[in-house]
């Protein structure tokens, strides 16, 4: 990782008095309350002991529980006690749906209130970190969460336009009242703000973002969401059934009879019969939905995701990143080989440093070399991080590789066919031994690989086959049989361990500290790995909507992506292609026992890969000549909601 270079005292206090935004001329604003900037980024300077709590609520404009009132979002805030003294700082945003469930962090920490029901404790550090340094912290309650109206309902309109109210009453453009009933403004804003989360709240950031309200400067999207379809189905096979009402009774602590009602029309609206996409997906599809669109984005993104994350797929970021890249949005990506885990517990210091000098530039508009750095960061190994250009690499190819009679892949078309039945299989049994024949499986290997393969990008299959039923689900798995030391992400940390030490970033309070458990790395040794999967209901092989039965008997052409990955096949290893039927570890799907017979001479798997080289920098950016073509049991994990 190159850290930014430091650049010494960028401003006097006249300077960082006219940064304020406060219009006067710099030799009367010093005389009030100004940022600290050294080095290229803010200062702690604020009491954060004496910073002001409080809470309004603003108004949306949606009544998402039908009480005929449009619902009131309670914003928990802290901000420098010398807010009311002149200084007007930007917002930083955590929207959650989690603060009285689940509660946030590798800790699970929740909010706590004192007697007037003002926040004592903001969970994470953003509070004990930014607001010394010149910002507002606010911890938003979803629509129809914790201290807010309404129900929420899994991704829709109301969660979204919810979170775009905030933004809009920091900007002046809607209503927030205060615990009297009275009317409130953010007369302490500079109108700048950003929204910061993991998973479901970088969910949230998304959404907003993708309405393209103004005033939103930046989003860091954690492990987040941008189409819940692509959530709770893959290419129509049922990854989760009963995600959508299930999720948000989790969320909702409300008694059960107020949001029963709209619990009931997301069960009807998610179709768990057939797993095709609908109106319902359409709302919360926030890439080209009515109600966001990634089109509408101004916002600047850091994006971060685990390439193993398989709660919320990394195709979730990898869609978006690319929506993005289309409009030019400015942009930064951190991609690692955990599953769902947030950077401060997998990479924190300099996670720590990088998001401070991210909202220093975005929302305080300082000119440190932030935008000037490698847009990508990716984990090439455990605790191993390389920077590039962009991502996926830059210079890789497009490598075809085809199954053969002989249970090899090869680059010249295959021969023959193979034949394996559609039922239920654990991935364990589905990888083992890729040289004896199964029923339910088609294994294909390399020969032992001649130099290094980097994989970056997203692979995609095409197979042509023949049914014996109108439909089944199809799956293929890209596989490394090798030993080696990996990240552990299908652990019980997803990749990391927890310790009983602690460290502190920011400054701490004794109703909120600053202090968190230390982590570290959970590798396994093993010598198999599955490093991507990807799924197909033949059925919706032209539309996720309008499924087209299969005449049995009769020869189609199918076509579907995996899930993006980066990752390198070392040499000595053997890279391999896995077909399946229903994966019994990740879809709550049901077989259809369907025959699949495999037309070998029109099947193939593309990847766009790097080819030769350790992986390094210039590796990265180096165009490698091909050379010759040369931990994996699954268990059943519960689903991580936060």
């Amino acid at each position: 990782m190159r850290i930014s270079a430091r650049r010494g005292v960028l401003a006097s206090i006249a300077v960082a008095a006219a940064l304020t935004a406060t219009g006067a001329p710099a030799a009367h604003a010093a005389k009030k309350p100004t940022i600290k900037v050294a080095g290229g980024v803010t200062q702690p300077v604020f009491s954060y002991q004496n910073a002001i709590r409080e809470f309004v609520r603003v108004q949306s404009s949606v009544d998402s529980d039908g009480d005929g009132k449009k619902d009131l979002i309670r914003v928990d805030i802290i901000r420098p006690r010398e807010t009311d003294a002149g200084l007007k700082v930007p917002a930083i945003i955590d929207e959650s749906p989690y603060y009285d469930n689940l509660g946030r962090g590798n800790e699970s920490e929740r909010k706590t209130y004192d007697a007037n029901g003002n926040p004592v404790k903001f969970p994470l550090f953003y509070d004990n970190y930014f607001v010394p340094r010149g910002y507002a912290v606010l911890n938003v309650d979803m629509d129809g969460t914790t201290k807010s109206d309404g129900c929420p309902t899994s991704g829709g309109a109301s969660d979204v336009l919810g979170g775009k109210a905030v933004i809009d009453w920091l900007g002046g453009r809607a209503k927030a009242f205060d615990a009297q009933g009275r009317p409130v403004k953010a007369t302490w804003s500079t109108g700048h703000s950003g929204m910061i989360g993991k998973s479901y709240d970088g969910t949230l950031a998304n959404g907003v973002a993708a309405t393209g309200v103004k005033g939103l400067d930046t989003i860091v999207p954690i492990s987040a969401i941008s189409s819940w379809y692509d959530y709770s189905r893959v290419n129509g096979v049922i990854w989760f059934k009963g995600e959508e009402d299930g999720l948000a009774q989790v969320v909702d602590t409300d008694p059960p009879a107020k949001c029963a009602a709209v619990q009931q029309r997301l069960a009807q609206g998610q179709d768990d019969a057939t797993g095709n996409y609908n109106a319902f997906w359409n709302e919360r599809n926030y890439r080209t939905g009515p109600i966001a669109d990634a089109s509408k984005v101004h916002a600047s993104v850091f994006a971060i995701h685990g390439l193993n994350d398989l709660n919320v797929k990394p195709s979730q970021f990898s869609t978006w990143w690319a929506a993005l890249a289309k409009r030019g949005v400015p942009r930064k990506v951190w991609l690692s080989q955990y599953g769902h885990v947030d950077p401060f517990d997998f990479r924190r210091d300099v996670w720590v440093d990088t998001l401070h000098q991210w909202f220093d530039h975005w929302l305080w508009k300082l000119p440190n070399d932030i935008m000037k750095q490698p847009r990508a960061d990716v984990e090439v190994g455990p605790d191993q991080w390389a920077t590039q250009s962009d991502w996926p690499a830059p210079h890789t190819r497009q490598l075809g590789l085809r199954p053969q009679a002989d249970g090899t892949l090869g680059l010249k078309a295959g021969s023959g066919t193979g034949t394996y039945s559609d039922t239920k299989q654990a991935e364990a049994d589905t990888v083992a031994d890729p040289t004896t024949a199964k029923p339910y499986r088609l294994a294909y290997t390399t020969p032992p690989l001649k130099t290094d393969v980097r994989l970056s990008g997203t692979p995609r299959v095409s197979l042509k086959i023949k049914l014996d039923r109108p439909t089944a689900n199809l799956g293929a798995l890209l596989v490394d049989y090798g030993t080696d030391t990996r990240v552990n992400y299908l652990g019980a940390g997803s990749g990391v361990k927890t310790l009983t030490t602690e460290d502190c970033h920011g400054e701490s309070t004794a109703g909120d500290d600053a202090c968190y458990r230390k982590v570290v790395t959970d590798t396994v040794t093993s010598d198999v790995n599955v490093v991507t999967r990807g799924y197909l209901d033949a059925q919706n092989r032209t539309s996720l909507s309008h499924p087209s039965p299969l005449t049995p008997g009769t020869a189609y052409t199918v076509r579907w992506n995996t899930l993006p990955q980066d990752y390198r096949f070392k040499a000595g290893h053997r890279l391999a292609l896995v077909l399946i039927g229903t994966d019994a570890d990740t879809q709550d799907d049901d077989a259809t026992g369907a025959a699949v017979t495999v037309d070998l001479a029109g099947s193939e798997i593309t990847l766009p890969v790097i080819i030769g080289g350790a992986p390094s920098a210039s590796t990265f950016s180096t165009e490698q000549k091909w050379r010759g073509p040369t931990h994996v049991v699954l268990p059943k994990q519960p689903r991580q909601f936060h």
